[in-house]
């Protein structure tokens, strides 16, 4: 997507900021439901993402497999559990949560520092033109395609079978 600067900016600070806060609220709300679907929004930004990245191919997977699979695959699997057995409005930080808070905030400030290092950041914001740059993508989108069709045809078939065959239960069990 070729968007002035300005405007560019504006959306990276939009979807950054939705991200965070969706990221949140995954963390933060008490209804497992609710997580749940922060956690879609907090998938469907990463797509966004994708897409003001010209990489319309991965924003696309993005949206099929995680957001339309795997997240409704989590609100299913929410759906089915009693919700008063999981579902606890009084929330007490046990000493596992305030490790695992430890954990990620470590990881948070290892990747700011770290991430500026390396070589493929530069790439981001170097000025290289739009040609070499879509003609880089349709290459890439050309060797999955190839890859897709010649070598990974029966794995990923089986996989679209498990995924169907998951949904069908899920179905079935949804009307008993």
């Amino acid at each position: 997507m070729d968007l002035p600067g300005t405007l560019h900016d504006i959306l990276f600070v939009f979807l950054g900021s939705v991200l965070v806060f969706g990221g949140i609220g995954v963390v933060l709300f008490t209804n497992s439901i609710y997580s749940a679907f922060s956690l879609g929004l907090v998938l469907v930004c990463i797509s966004l993402f994708y897409i003001s990245l010209n990489s319309y191919f991965v924003a696309a997977a993005q949206l099929l497999i995680y957001v339309g699979a795997i997240n409704v695959l989590i609100i299913f699997a929410l759906m089915f559990m009693n919700g008063s057995e999981y579902s606890n409005d009084s929330y007490l930080w046990t000493v596992g949560d305030g490790l695992t808070s430890l954990i990620c905030t470590t990881i948070l400030f290892s990747l700011i520092t770290t991430i500026p290092d390396t070589s493929w950041y530069g790439i981001l914001w170097t000025t290289r033109s739009n040609q070499i740059i879509e003609q880089d993508l349709i290459n890439n989108v050309q060797q999955i395609g190839i890859h897709l069709a010649i070598d990974f045809f029966l794995p990923f078939e089986l996989i679209s079978i498990i995924l169907l065959v998951s949904l069908i239960g899920a179905i079935t069990m949804a009307r008993q």
